[in-house]
């Protein structure tokens, strides 16, 4: 039985987003403290401070939403402001291969978000099976050894809202993901700190984000082996600047090559565990189908399941959009970002036929396995009117797009080929 006042869980694949906007609270300022954070990347978070507005439509992103109210943000699609979703539109990708701060796409699970970081008292607390439990603050974490890479960090449910039929949660298009390059301390150093029990069997991490009634807070945890690998780590810094406080200021979790509901933000917690995890979002939450892509046939109650883990890999096309009308030309270029998941991508393939025939494209500059990829080519057009252009993703382990999309009813792990259908005349 759920705990009072929380949702039952139904069928477990549900991403609380209908939960959320249930206890959500009013926001009525944004005031971030400044004080000791400036060596956190060379310099303090302005502060911010005033309500956040109500958006007005924008056409070109097909009704919906669009505001650069939010502290810390440029323009971005508002998929929820209490607590703040927001999603990056799809322009953005096609600039640099790096999403920019303000433009970062923001997720989060509770109405309480932290909007205060007192700095100088804030201490990350290392416990549970550990030799030595620790209390430590930012400029010890900041005198450590470091690890830098670029890795995506793509929310669970990117692209729902083109799931058919439709299904509860957040109705992101494509934009609930961005690309970064992190730099933190790796979690296996604390480990040698804190002196983690041989029997550890996972790694729990919290947040400073909060319910506001009697239910588990978000909470989320990695197998040890995995946890201590040497990737995992403790961001403090993103695209060489402090993390933003709506992307998890101060410090962030990254678990690269899995999707973002591992990446714990406002992280301050971190419990060793010598069995399972029950928590409500490791036992319930977050829950796929345990079948091939994530797929059951639509109003499937019954199926066995598994937390969502790895993504997948995907391809989107970003210099050109569905529903597009271009001046005809004999040829034309398009270029577009890949993914390949916990792996590199080995290459990227268009097709103008409906996948009949495939044409491999140039990558451009590889930033590591983790990281987007550019990719670009210049297409034959055979004639005036539609044509609907296809991009598919292999990764380095030979793991290529589907054809057909997936469904579950959390709206869960979309990847399948997406058609960008273009007019030219």
């Amino acid at each position: 039985m759920p705990a009072a006042g929380q949702r039952a869980a139904g069928d477990g694949t549900e991403d609380m987003d209908e939960f959320d906007a249930t206890l959500a609270s009013a926001l009525v300022r944004r005031r971030f403290l400044a004080s000791g954070v400036a060596t956190l990347a060379g310099g303090a978070i302005a502060r911010a401070a005033g309500a956040f507005t109500r958006p007005a439509p924008d056409a070109g992103l097909t009704g919906r939403l669009i505001s650069a109210s939010f502290p810390q943000k440029g323009a971005m699609i508002v998929q929820r402001n209490r607590p703040p979703l927001l999603e990056t539109p799809m322009e953005v990708f096609n600039e640099t291969i790096f999403t920019p701060n303000d433009r970062f796409f923001v997720r989060w699970h509770w109405a309480d978000i932290p909007l205060d970081v007192d700095t100088a008292n804030f201490r990350l607390t290392i416990g549970g099976a550990v030799k030595r439990p620790l209390a430590l603050r930012l400029d010890q974490l900041l005198k450590m050894p470091r690890i830098s890479y670029a890795a995506v960090n793509q929310c669970s449910g990117n692209s729902r809202a083109l799931f058919e039929p439709r299904v509860p949660g957040a109705q992101w298009a494509h934009g609930a993901m961005g690309n970064a390059r992190w730099e933190g301390v790796p979690l296996r150093h604390l480990r040698d700190l804190a002196g983690i029990d041989p029997t550890a069997a996972r790694v729990r991490f919290g947040g400073l984000d909060k319910p506001l009634t009697a239910v588990d807070p978000f909470r989320k945890s990695l197998a040890a082996p995995h946890a201590m690998d040497g990737e995992v780590m403790v961001a403090f810094a993103m695209n060489g600047e402090q993390l933003p406080m709506l992307n998890g200021f101060p410090l962030r979790l990254i678990v690269p090559g899995w999707f973002s509901t591992y990446w714990v933000k406002a992280l301050d917690s971190i419990e060793v565990l010598t069995g399972p995890d029950d928590n409500y979002w490791m036992a319930k939450a977050y829950q796929i189908p345990a079948t091939p892509h994530a797929n059951v046939v639509p109003g499937t109650k019954e199926f066995p399941k598994t937390p969502i883990s790895i993504m997948p890999p995907r391809s989107w096309i970003t210099n050109v959009k569905d529903g597009d009308t271009l001046p005809y030309r004999s040829r034309i270029g398009i270029n577009g970002i890949a993914l390949g998941g916990d792996q590199g991508v080995e290459r990227v393939d268009l097709s103008i036929d409906g996948g009949k025939s495939w044409i491999a494209t140039r990558l451009g500059a590889d930033e590591g396995r983790y990281s987007f990829r550019r990719f670009s080519v210049v297409i034959p057009v055979p004639a005036r009117g539609t044509m609907a252009i296809m991009s598919r993703c292999t990764n380095a382990k030979g793991e290529a797009q589907p054809m057909t999309p997936n469904w579950n009813p959390g709206g869960f792990m979309r990847n399948c080929v997406e058609a960008c259908t273009v007019r030219l005349v």
